[in-house]
Parts: C-alpha cells; structure tokens; sequence
C-alpha cells in the first residue's frame, strides 16, 4: 500500500475539488436510499387499503411525490459531480504528466544514458492512467459505498437482524476473496509490466532506426523480438485471468449462499407476519443495494492493486535525487573572452572504470582548440563536463576563474552553443529549430542567421520558406542542410564558447565546404573546442589536445604536433597514406 499513500499524498492539489466531488456523491448515495425506504410506506399503504380500505390517499401521493422528488434531486447532483469530476480528471492528468516531465529536467544525465526513451514514456502512460483510475474510484466508490453499506445494514437491524447479520456477512467473505484474488494479479501485473516496457522501448528504438532496420533486413528479427514478448504476456495474463475467475466463481457462490439465507429468513417472517410486505419489499431492496457496494469494493480493490502495480516505476523516478533545477532564476548574462580550465579532473561513470584520469590543460580567450584521439579516448567526455552534464569524481574546473561547483547549470550552458554530429532537431518548422532557446521573435534576424549559416539560399526555396516542416530529426532534410541548420541556431544564439562535435565528419566534400564556410562565420570571436577524427577541418585551430586513455598526452600547435612523435604524428600520417593511396589509385599527382 506504499505507492497508494504516495498517491494520495501527490493529490493534495487537487483535494479541495476531490473535496466537493466526495460531497456530492455522498448525498447522492444517501438520496438512493430514499426511494426503498419510502417504498415500504407505499407498499404498506396500499395494503393497509386493499385489505381494511383504511389506506390515506392523500399520504400515498405524499410518499411518491418524497420519491420523486429525491431521485430529481440525486440525478441532478450526479449531472454536477459527473461535470466537476470532468474537470477534475483533466486537471489530474496534467497535474501527473507535469510532475513527471518536471521531474525528468532535474535528472542527471547518467539517468537517461542508461533508459530507452519509449520505456519512460509507457512508464509515464500507464502511471497516469492507473493513478487517474484510483483517485476517481476513491472519490467516486470507496467513501459513498462505505457510507452505504453501514446505512443499508443499520436499517436493515432495525427492522430485523438476522438479516442484518447474514447482510453484514457478505462484506468480510466477499472482500477476502477480492483480497486475494486482486494481490496474486497484481503479483502476475510487476512482471508483466516489465516485459511491456522492455517491448515498447523496442518498438520505439526500431521506428526511430526504421532506415538500420530495412537496411540490414533485420525487419524479421525485429517482429519476432516483439512477438515473442507479446506471447510471454499474454502467457502472464492467461494465469491472472484463471485466477481471476476461479476466485470470482467462489466469491459468487458465497454470495448466492448468503442470499438464499436471508431470502429464506425474510420470507420465512413475512409468511408468518412478523414483518409485513412493505418490510419485506424494503429488505429485499436494502439486500439488492448491498450488492452493489460488494461489486464496487471488488472494483475498488482491483483499481488499488493495478494502481500499486502500475505507479511503482512513476514513483521510484519521482523520488530519485534530483542534480538539476531549472526552475531557479538566474540572470542570463554572457562572459566576455572567457576561458576555461581543467585541473587534475578524473571522472568515472557509475560502477564503471575510469574514463578520464587527471586531466589538466587551459583554454585561453578566443582559443581555438581540437580535442583529438581514438575513440572512446574521453573527447566527448570532457565536452559533457563542460556542460555539467555529469559532475567530475576529482578535481576542478573554471569557467573564467570560477569553480564550476559555485556555477548553475543554466548559467554555464548559457554561455554554450554546440553543434552536434548527429543532427539535433525537432520535428517541427526550420523556424522553430533555428530560434529554440531564445526569445527571439524577429523575423529578419532570423534569415540573417540563416544567411550567415549558408541555408538560406535553400530555405527560401522550400514550399513555405522558414514555416515549412522537416519531420523527425530533419529527415526531409540534407545531412548537410541539417547541419547548417544547427549551425544557425548556434549563431543566433550568439554564446560566448562553441563546441563543434564532428559537425562535418558525415558529410560528403560539397556539404562540407559549405559547413566549413557556414563555421567560420560562427567562430568569429568565439573560444572553439572542436571534436574531430578528419584532421583536414582542425589545421587552423591554435592548439590541439592530444587525449589517449583518459588523458592528456599531448598539447601543441597543429606543426609542433606533426613534426613530434605521438598519436597525433600517427594519426594524421594514416589519413595522408589513405588519401595518398585513393590519389595513386585513381592516377592523380
């Protein structure tokens, strides 16, 4: 029951509204127990005439008018709570599906370097709905059906109790059994659970890798990865529903037993006049009402077990140790030339060997500095601690003189913009991507910064210019359209330090001129760290940092480096061979 406490606490927003709605629905189920009540006086009334024509006329035209009259003002009631609780559901679900999204921002970055992002989205889905589902049959069910259930069985004790007795039976016998027909489900529910998830992140992965799918004729595989899971839950779900049923079987035949025995019982005094008919007709109507409180609590206790079930994983993220927080203000001011430095950091990922190990080195103003070195080295590593993605394990680093530590996040990624290598985009307009992150709502600043990236001579010509589309991660684009398209996005964002993250390693000869020529424009006056394999697109940086192993191995001038032996030597002689091979090959001098 820990998550369904969780529950309620993370509804105290909203319990004002819960609040009314309770209300209402509780002098509505108080109101449905009007009409049997008052029938007993009918019935009673009409034989008093049928069998000593003493009946009062005026009386039973009273108790039909108190009748109808109760049940105008019960459905009346139910149109309003049924409005508000509307309302209230709408306001439920964004209230969760902000707590959830708010929460996923102020996660580190480690959290999400080990999820599939289709896994976190079905978690967040099938939290919402089986948290929404309880707080409406919290609301709806459980304080009515309580309220209910001891009035129907306090009349019924005064007008007879045995039948009280065998009534008030039903309640721990049916409920046992929902009990524990509601736990084994839920049991059964966890495991099938995270087999959904595994299945849905699966599902998402292959869609966002649709072209590595088909291209490599993994469609099969693929299909029969999801079939396969989705064979092995509706093996799971074969068990609830056996349990389910047989559990069901025994509630429904104690609860005909129990019947039977207070059918027998009240006939038995009514055949025998120690009630009359119009008791009997109330007791029979009390015993039918009872049920539906049984039936009601079963559905409750089954919503509290998929509730259980299904927030487990909502609220473990919801409680994770949040690094980040984005709501803080803070003033949005630019460095002028600043510089950045890095002394004797190390850092290691969670339970992981050491990716970085003592790494030291200065980036003076308007430095333009390679990092280079084999893959898996620890470049984008260190680009990631400039961000403050992750937090060094030793060591320091400086922004301008000031430890990072003593900086927010949005202040030092406020002094950043970045090209990726792989191509950042939304799904939305190129207006849209080339403005995300700014304010700006300047249309002719934003074809300059289209200009100075050297697309707008292919913006203008797409079907609606800057509003036109470009589908999920700017597939209806170019590589090298992409590319310039997150090239003046970074220029409009005009920050201080840029980092280039392979921004042209993918792309063909023609797409990179026009990159190189669009970046050049971008790192006027700017501190530049560029990540880059191809050596042709670095000779015109300051300095170059030599990562191997996790550390600094080298430092220099692109010509001291290249003259001096070491991986860079190295490396750059492997392209010179491999371009001086395709040369001779084709019969080039």
């Amino acid at each position: 029951m820990k998550n369904i406490l969780n529950i309620i606490k993370i509804a105290k927003p909203l319990y004002n509204l819960a609040g009314i709605i309770a209300i209402l629905i509780f002098v509505t189920s108080l109101l449905e127990l009007v009409a049997p009540i008052l029938s007993k006086f009918i019935v009673d009334e009409i034989v008093q005439q049928v069998q000593y024509h003493s009946g009062n006329f005026n009386k039973l035209i009273k108790l039909i008018i108190l009748v109808f009259s109760a049940s105008l003002i019960s459905i009346t009631l139910t149109v309003i709570s049924e409005r508000i609780g509307d309302h209230f559901a709408g306001r439920l679900h964004k209230f969760l599906t902000e707590k959830f999204y708010d929460k996923i921002f102020t996660l580190p970055q480690s959290y999400f370097d080990s999820k599939v992002g289709g896994k976190i989205l079905n978690q967040l889905n099938r939290a919402i709905f089986t948290i929404q589902n309880f707080i409406n049959t919290a609301i709806n069910f459980i304080l009515p059906t309580f309220i209910q259930s001891l009035f129907t069985i306090a009349v019924m004790a005064y007008y007879n109790l045995p039948i009280a007795f065998f009534t008030f039976l039903l309640f721990p016998v049916y409920l046992s059994l929902s009990y524990y027909s509601n736990k084994r489900w839920g049991e059964q529910e966890i495991r099938k659970n995270k087999i959904e998830d595994f299945t849905r992140g699966r599902i998402y992965e292959v869609i966002s890798n649709i072209k590595l799918v088909k291209s490599y004729l993994g469609e099969k595989k693929e299909f029969r990865t999801v079939s396969k899971k989705m064979t092995k839950i509706n093996q799971i779900y074969a068990k609830q529903s056996t349990t389910y049923h047989l559990f069901d079987f025994g509630r429904n035949f104690s609860l005909i037993l129990i019947i039977l025995a207070i059918n027998i019982v009240a006939f038995y005094n009514t055949y025998t006049g120690l009630i009359t008919i119009g008791t009997l007709v109330l007791i029979l109507q009390l015993v039918n009402q009872a049920r539906r409180p049984l039936f009601a609590m079963s559905f409750i206790l089954n919503n509290i077990q998929m509730a259980e079930a299904g927030s487990k994983e909502y609220f473990e993220i919801l409680n994770l140790k949040s690094k980040e927080d984005y709501s803080t203000k803070t003033v949005f001011s630019k460095l002028n030339n600043p510089s950045i430095q890095f002394e004797k950091v190390s850092f290691k990922y969670e339970k992981k060997t050491i990716v970085l190990n003592n790494v030291s080195f200065k980036i003076n103003p308007e430095e333009k500095v390679a990092l280079v070195g084999h893959s898996g080295a620890g470049k984008t590593t260190i680009v990631n601690l400039m961000l403050k993605f992750y937090e060094p394990s030793s060591g320091k680093i400086y922004l301008s003189g000031k430890n990072y530590k003593t900086l927010s996040t949005k202040f030092v990624r406020n002094n950043f913009a970045l090209v990726f290598q792989e191509s950042e985009l939304f799904s939305s307009t190129i207006g849209e991507n080339v403005v995300y992150g700014t304010n700006l709502t300047d249309k002719n600043q934003l074809i300059k910064a289209l200009d100075q990236a050297n697309a707008w001579d292919f913006v203008k010509k797409l079907p609606k210019g800057i509003d036109s589309t470009i589908g999920e991660r700017g597939v209806k684009l170019s590589g090298g359209q992409k590319q310039r398209i997150q090239i003046a996005r970074a220029i409009l964002k005009d920050a201080p330090i840029l980092i280039l993250d392979e921004a042209s390693s993918s792309l063909d000869a023609k797409s990179e001129k026009e990159v190189q020529t669009a970046m050049e424009n971008l790192m006027k006056n700017k501190l530049v760290i560029i990540i880059a394999h191809r050596f042709s697109t670095i000779q015109n940086v300051d300095k170059i940092i030599v990562i191997d192993e996790g550390k600094v191995v080298d430092y220099g001038t692109p010509y001291e480096l290249s003259i001096k032996p070491g991986i860079y030597r190295n490396l750059l002689k492997f392209q010179i061979e491999g371009n001086q091979k395709l040369l001779e090959k084709f019969e080039i001098y």
